[in-house]
């Protein structure tokens, strides 16, 4: 489908046929590409133009056959350098947020908000720990009266951190603690709404008129106070909370939630009301990071610049939570955009600090270097819907004497760099891989390290550390050794490391016919540089830059290698090489990572990673790398989980439930968990879990499978063994493997 422009005064048009279909309504432009386009009785996928004076918008599909049509915008200040995105300022107390003021770190606590002095003394520790801002639950007119309690005694004390009210449901009780919070957080899907029943709605153009004459009528006492008394509001739209009306309209997508909160930033900006700010939260970092470059398309669209909160919700405990929050608010922070962040873990408030000043870090330094390579110009990578690019995998060729199909995998590979010494305990080093052993002989099974890279080859008479290579080649795993390696010390059926240079001189020519060429490119060589791979006969590239540069960005870098590889048809497939210092903290690692190659996976531009740190544990690093697969959705290995980060709406131990949960599932890979505190936001919070254990009253669990309730107030004691019951009725448990 071609793009084009669509004129603003376009009124209307109905069609059964498959083409374009255009409704105006309310100001703005709907646009479809649908087969069968009916006025206000489909859903349909929507942009807008709210600039009053633009007669055009340019409008173009957001990916080959998409029904999505996105404007010819930008969601960025810059494609190939990372430059902060200039927004307002917005006062929350007296914290400062926008672009020019630090990266804010934020937190919520997980006590019971009526317990003032449990209260208290958590939001302490918090700010204790460097947090800026702190959120508190507030459920109810009980909690909304402890609120001035725990405000004055936080000030009386000498803490005058600012204080979010998180409000869901009540705005009757957003409207009472307004009057002593610096801010409320108001979720779209469920201030006005009823809780959502995932219903098909159909509405009339009144009807729909109607429902949002509500909204308005009961969201703006809440904008008037908050300009009475000068506070913020965070407009906090989760995926898995949006009302029946969005979803019927949108789906449950990252197009309805940009518009499910700006029919509340509309409200605000009618009132005069610009003290806020926006966030676009979900579970799945993909979603995540679509919805908010939806969000920014949107706003330099219609010329705002409101300040982003970015989170990625629910997103679980230790690495795996880190490694989610790194994706997606990695990602974010890499092309300039956000301007306070909060890493949602399943742990203990304060334990989000530190990897949360970990990322902000990191998108200061980015920002501050304008970390990037030279401008170029970007035609093929999808901002808005994630479609992947798939490198072509290895194939057999006449004359293999080797089955190199399994070098790679068709989900996402991992590469690890061994060394000699690990050769000389063959049966340790087939476990490391993560290989399966039967009488010491490695299988490759589901989360098997796919190919080696190693920087020295055995000496030739070393027989015992070539026939463990062997061994490795002999299950189809790639072993990768550089050209001199492989030139003085050759290994049968090795693949071979070469540069570009390597390459263009002609040095690979001394290799037996046939040898696999691995090349190794930074992605800001030139153009010139860059023109042998298409002469060459790649098996795979290895993107790597040095860590440690200080001017040009990883990210930027692979992006412009791979425009360069779409524009002349080169479907190599790409691994992303990451060598830390051998210093690197491990949370600097799996943050470094998530960020770094997250950023380009979540856009389907990459097919694995290798992760190298001197001194660092092997199997930390062969985890790390599946679970950053895993998180960008790509190579599923083990259970995932849906966890939420607890607070004061919480009927039970969350950390504590959690990891018994955990224990006895984390063997089902393909099968997705959610583990919720309660159920605040509805069954969709737990976005695309297959099975929920959500909090129904204290001491009670419901179970879900999908957003359906199957088994309600099981006692808590005995909802884990039903839980794992479940699961078996449903023909997705299996039993936990057997130790060798």
């Amino acid at each position: 489908m071609a793009a084009g422009a669509v004129p603003a005064s376009f009124t209307g048009l109905k069609s059964n046929e498959n083409v374009l279909g255009f409704t105006k309504s309310m100001n703005f432009v709907r646009v479809s590409d649908l087969q069968r386009v009916k006025f206000r009785r489909t859903k349909v996928s929507v942009i807008r133009n709210a600039i009053p004076d633009q007669e055009t918008i340019e409008l173009q599909p957001a990916s080959e056959g998409s029904p999505l049509l996105v404007p010819r915008q930008k969601y960025c200040e810059s494609i190939y350098k990372t430059v902060r995105r200039q927004t307002c300022t917005v006062m929350v107390g007296n914290v400062a947020l926008g672009s020019e003021h630090p990266i804010r770190i934020q937190t919520m606590t997980t006590t019971d908000t009526k317990d003032v002095a449990a209260t208290v003394e958590q939001v302490m520790k918090i700010a204790d720990a460097g947090a800026d801002i702190v959120r508190i639950t507030v459920q109810g007119k009980k909690e909304a009266d402890a609120c001035f309690e725990i405000k004055n005694t936080l000030v009386q004390k000498n803490y005058n951190i600012p204080l979010v009210a998180d409000i869901h449901f009540a705005p009757s009780v957003a409207l009472r603690v307004a009057e002593c919070f610096d801010k409320i957080r108001v979720n779209p899907g469920n201030f006005a709404d009823r809780r959502a029943q995932f219903e098909q709605l159909e509405y009339t153009e009144d009807d729909y008129q109607k429902e949002l004459e509500h909204i308005e009528e009961v969201f703006t006492p809440l904008v008037e106070k908050c300009k009475k008394y000068g506070r913020a509001m965070r407009i906090g739209t989760n995926h898995g909370s949006l009302s029946d009306r969005i979803m019927s309209y949108y789906g449950d997508s990252p197009r309805g939630m940009v518009e499910s909160a700006f029919e509340f930033a509309r409200i605000c900006r009618k009132l005069d009301f610009h003290n806020f700010v926006f966030s676009m939260k979900a579970s799945n970092p993909v979603v995540m990071v679509q919805a908010y470059r939806l969000l920014v398309a949107e706003m330099y669209v219609q010329g705002w610049d409101y300040p982003l909160h970015l989170g990625v919700t629910e997103a679980g405990e230790g690495e795996d939570g880190r490694m989610k929050s790194a994706i997606g608010i990695g990602t974010l922070l890499q092309d300039g955009l956000g301007d306070t962040i909060r890493v949602s873990l399943t742990e203990a408030p304060e334990e989000e600090i530190d990897p949360c000043r970990r990322l902000a870090n990191l998108g200061k330094r980015a920002a501050a270097l304008q970390l990037g390579v030279a401008p170029f110009e970007e035609k093929h990578r999808r901002y808005f819907d994630f479609q992947r690019r798939s490198g072509e995998l290895p194939a057999q060729k006449e004359g293999d004497e080797v089955d190199y199909r399994g070098v790679l995998h068709r989900d996402g590979s991992v590469l690890m760099s061994v060394s000699l010494n690990q050769l000389k305990t063959p049966e340790l080093l087939y476990r490391s891989l993560a290989a399966k052993l039967v009488v010491g002989m490695p299988f490759k099974d589901l989360a098997t390290v796919d190919s080696i890279l190693l920087r020295e080859l055995p000496p030739l008479d070393d027989i015992d550390s070539r026939l463990a290579l062997k061994r490795l080649v002999d299950i189809s795993m790639g072993v990768i050794a550089p050209l001199s390696e492989q030139l003085t010390k050759p290994l049968p059926n090795a693949m071979v490391l070469v540069t570009l240079k390597e390459l263009s001189g002609g040095a690979h020519k001394l290799l037996p016919e046939g040898t696999r060429l691995v090349v190794s490119v930074r992605g800001d060589e030139s153009q010139d540089e860059l023109e042998i791979l298409k002469s060459s006969d790649v098996t795979m590239i290895l993107h790597n830059l040095p860590y440690t540069e200080e001017k040009i960005g990883r990210v930027q870098a692979a992006r412009r290698l791979f425009e360069y590889l779409s524009e002349n048809s080169l479907n190599f497939p790409v691994i992303h090489h990451i060598q830390f210092p051998s210093n690197t903290h491990r949370d600097d690692l799996v943050i470094g990572a998530g960020t770094n190659a997250g950023a380009l996976l979540v856009d389907g531009l990459g097919d694995g990673l290798l992760l190298e740190a001197p001194v660092k544990d092997f199997d930390f690093l062969r985890n790390t790398s599946f679970n950053l697969l895993q998180g960008c959705r790509m190579r599923n290995t083990k259970t995932e989980y849906v966890s939420c980060p607890s607070c004061g709406r919480t009927l039970f131990d969350l950390q504590e439930i959690s990891a018994q949960i955990r224990e006895k599932t984390s063997h089902l890979p393909g099968v997705s968990i959610a583990i919720m505190g309660c159920i605040v936001n509805g069954p969709g919070e737990m976005a695309d879990a297959d099975f929920g254990y959500v909090g129904g009253a204290p001491g009670k669990i419901d179970l879900y499978v999908g957003k359906t309730v199957v088994k309600r107030a099981i006692e808590m004691e005995h909802a884990t063994d039903a839980l794992i019951q479940l699961i078996k009725d449903n023909g997705r448990w299996v039993d936990p493997p057997t130790e060798e």
